[in-house]
């Protein structure tokens, strides 16, 4: 046998075996790992889709682009306690029931206009999902807000202790007067 075929089969072998194992993804689990919550792939889709309505992409990546639904999957894996753990889990099967039930379709199905109307009426739909909707625009928000593309692309960034303002009137300064 010849020293570098058996090298080229060994490379390919390895590389199979590499490869392999994301031919073959166990389907119902998210894309990143949660440690309390359990969250099929349709929830997962789900979420990104309400993500994306929240923040739509424009000009600027929406929620979507900047997988925001990730973000909020881990902070309430990881910074929130069981109760609330528990309320997102309940409130995510219940929003989802509750949108198949209002839209005939499912949530990330259905068009842009109508997702957003029904979130304009997430008050009719009851405390639990007002909750679960609450936090996750709360997450979904911070997530935005702290990512590299608005912490790099948006957001002035001055070093400490700022610039300084010699002209600053100081009778404006916190109702303190100059004599």
């Amino acid at each position: 046998m010849d020293r570098r075929a058996s090298i080229r089969t060994m490379l390919y072998i390895a590389g199979g075996t590499l490869v392999l194992p994301a031919c073959f993804r166990q389907s119902g689990r998210t894309t990143i790992e949660l440690t309390h919550l359990v969250v099929s792939d349709a929830d997962e889709a789900m979420l990104e889709t309400l993500v994306e309505t929240l923040i739509p992409a424009t000009d600027n990546p929406g929620g979507k682009a900047l997988l925001l639904h990730l973000f909020v999957l881990k902070m309430v894996d990881d910074c929130h306690g069981p109760e609330d753990q528990q309320s997102f889990a309940e409130g995510l099967r219940v929003f989802t029931g509750w949108a198949r039930k209002e839209l005939s379709v499912e949530f990330k199905d259905a068009e842009k206009e109508k997702r957003e109307t029904l979130l304009a009426r997430i008050d009719d739909a009851g405390d639990l999902v007002g909750k679960f909707f609450s936090l996750v625009k709360r997450r979904a928000i911070q997530g935005y807000m702290n990512s590299k593309y608005v912490m790099t692309n948006l957001v002035k960034y001055e070093l400490v202790p700022g610039r300084y303002d010699g002209y600053f009137p100081m009778e404006k300064a916190d109702g303190i007067t100059a004599k």
